[in-house]
């Protein structure tokens, strides 16, 4: 009896899930595949792609990744652009997250509620609506330049100067695009394109970037903040440990699960910017914000070329995947895994040795008190 009511559970659960499942795969699974179909395609948008067009092989992925020519330019241009946002914005926004959680969780604080609602309250924001004030306010003539005017510094102007920040910085030195800078270097750029760093427009949208996504991230470190025992803080304490040695040996080491989920979110967002870069339009100025995501959906929807924007999109795909294997191994926990029991079992070993070294010395010394009394 009891295996009958078990298996009439299983096919109600079936039967509860299989919306669920029909949907995801129907929507999300199937295109999916369709896609990746279509990367080695040439289907060019009219009808169906199974029935109009043929299987080309890699040459959509040899154009943006290996033949010379503008695909792989710009294709170069864009993981450049994308490369140098991640590599400030994940850190940054991560660093002010952290602190903002650490500061809004202080018992010291007033009014902890209105300033944790008015941290998040970007986060909740339309990307639109927020992209388009920053362009209001960084424009030539906008609220940012003018504030600087008033402190006597003559600000640039943001959104069409394509000067790479490192550029500037390399110019001071005597550093130019001559001798190997001027080499050809990977995906069709020079080693000095590559060096240039981000421009001054990217710059603005790495202000933005970490002005509305701080806000998300100080909640889930809010939240790991709030689950650590009261007691852990006050046996620091105790040990004489001060505010600083807390934090660095006690709060951030039991934050590492979400710091590992933080820098992962993060990680995938900053790979995937698409609606700044539209609204600019073309990754102006000089493609300095161009990001492959929306040069996938430019060559695909503008430029009619499907499968090469298919193409981008998985290799961006693999991309986000390698650099997210990467991030959890040098995030991993040493203390598990066959690494960690080995660990383990010499610190045991070591701890029998020394016990075992202290042992005689505290029997003789136990003998010589029992033959003084």
């Amino acid at each position: 009896m009891a295996k009958g009511i078990r298996g009439s559970e299983s096919r109600y659960g079936w039967a509860f899930v299989s919306p669920a499942i029909i949907i995801i795969g129907v929507f999300l699974v199937l295109p999916i595949f369709l896609a990746l179909y279509v990367s080695f395609s040439n289907w060019n948008g009219l009808g169906s792609p199974l029935g109009n067009s043929e299987i080309i092989g890699g040459e959509n992925y040899s154009e943006v990744l290996i033949e010379d020519g503008l695909a792989q330019r710009d294709f170069g241009t864009s993981i450049r652009n994308n490369f140098y946002y991640v590599l400030l914005v994940v850190p940054l926004q991560t660093a002010l997250a952290l602190f903002l959680a650490v500061q809004v969780n202080a018992r010291v604080l007033k009014g902890r509620g209105f300033f944790r609602t008015a941290f998040y309250f970007p986060s909740v924001t339309s990307s639109i609506a927020i992209t388009t004030i920053f362009i209001f306010l960084f424009t030539a003539s906008g609220t940012v330049n003018s504030i600087l005017e008033w402190l006597g510094i003559n600000g640039p102007n943001w959104f069409a100067d394509p000067t790479g920040v490192l550029h500037v910085v390399l110019g001071w030195f005597g550093v130019g695009n001559d001798g190997a800078m001027a080499a050809a270097g990977p995906l069709g750029l020079t080693w000095w394109d590559w060096v240039s760093g981000p421009s001054v427009a990217m710059c603005v949208l790495i202000i933005l970037a970490i002005f509305t996504t701080s806000g998300t991230f100080m909640l889930l470190f809010l939240a790991a903040l709030q689950n650590i025992s009261g007691e852990i803080d006050e046996a620091a304490s105790v040990d004489g440990a001060g505010a600083m040695r807390k934090f660095f040996s006690v709060t951030l080491p039991m934050l590492k699960p979400t710091l590992f989920t933080v820098l992962t979110l993060g990680l995938i967002g900053t790979w995937q910017v698409f609606d700044q870069a539209y609204l600019l339009g073309d990754g102006r100025p000089a493609k300095t914000t161009l990001f492959p995501a929306y040069l996938s959906y430019k060559t695909s929807f503008e430029g009619l070329n499907w499968g090469e924007g298919a193409a981008i999109s998985f290799i961006l795909f693999a991309i986000i995947v390698a650099l997210t294997l990467v991030q959890r191994w040098v995030l991993r926990d040493r203390d598990l895994g066959r690494a960690g029991l080995r660990r383990a079992e010499k610190a045991a070993a070591q701890i029998h040795r020394d016990a075992m070294d202290v042992a005689p010395a505290a029997r003789a010394q136990a003998g010589v008190e029992r033959s003084h009394r």
